[in-house]
């Protein structure tokens, strides 16, 4: 049998509430050459009974179980080694795809060859009619001095298996994983804006996401990350857009640590600020 032309890939702790949509929409594609790979990571609910109702039915679909816990991008780079598809597409148990979104994904993907990546999702800058394609210096200037281009979670991206391979797929950090593996593809391939709305992110209390924000995890290593970026040498910035970068990191960092404290926080804040080794001084005149 022919390897499929895309890998859709979802992961699962727990999900029984939503799976079988998330299923049935993947089912409803327009686009039809996929194999579905379901991952279960020790859920203690009925998901994969759910998964494996689908799979006896559909030889596409195929049912995994770990042996133990991984944690959310471990297993995302688990789901990722079963693959067989030229391209990855992840798609969240709590999410939809809708029945156009994959076809154009991979069409998309298939007419811009020399890109790693496909992201679907409207930002203000975004003044070209898509699908256009970014050079990573043009990604990056729009990421770090403009509004941003790469805030989004997997759900609404489409990857290059073999450069998602040659670069090590996730690093297993957790909450801002897609985010780092996002700025690796962009800093070696261009990208390239897709249509948005192709799938539906839901949005629940039990999220990674809404985790990541309430410890202020994000806060803390999404600043570090970019930091990092900012001074890694193969960064496609010129000097100048460097420093006003990291001008207007440093900035957003000290609002928030700011804001925190005018909320009664202070001492998460100066916990923050010490892990990120910026002092008070720093913070306020950065301000």
């Amino acid at each position: 049998m022919a390897s499929p032309n895309v890998s859709i890939l979802t992961t699962i702790y727990n999900r029984e509430k939503y799976l079988a949509d998330c299923i049935d929409s993947v089912l409803g594609s327009t686009y039809q050459d996929w194999e579905l790979i379901i991952v279960d990571d020790q859920s203690t609910d009925s998901s994969v009974g759910i998964a494996q109702s689908y799979a006896a039915k559909d030889d596409r679909i195929k049912v995994y179980v770990n042996e133990q816990n991984l944690g959310d991008y471990p297993n995302r780079n688990q789901a990722a080694a079963y693959a067989q598809g030229k391209y990855l597409k992840y798609l969240d148990a709590d999410d939809l795809i809708y029945p156009h979104g994959l076809q154009i994904m991979v069409e998309t993907m298939e007419a811009h060859p020399n890109c790693a990546l496909g992201v679907s999702q409207e930002v203000v800058e975004d003044l070209k009619p898509y699908p256009f394609v970014m050079t990573p210096k043009e990604t990056f200037q729009r990421e770090f001095l403009q509004r941003g281009v790469m805030g989004l979670g997997p759900t609404g991206t489409i990857i290059l298996r073999d450069a998602f391979e040659k670069l090590g797929g996730f690093t297993g950090k957790r909450y801002i994983g897609d985010t780092e593996l996002w700025y690796k593809l962009a800093m070696r391939y261009p990208i390239v804006k897709m249509v948005p709305g192709l799938a539906y992110w839901r949005q629940h209390d039990d999220q990674e996401i809404t985790k990541g924000q309430e410890s202020f995890f994000y806060l803390e290593n999404a600043f570090k990350h970019q930091l990092n970026t900012l001074n890694n040498k193969d960064l496609p910035l010129n000097e100048n857009q460097r420093k006003r970068a990291l001008d207007k990191v440093n900035h957003r960092f000290s609002r928030s640590i700011l804001r925190l404290v005018k909320n009664g926080k202070f001492r998460t804040a100066n916990q923050i600020r010490h892990s990120c080794h910026v002092s008070w001084f720093a913070i306020l005149k950065s301000i």
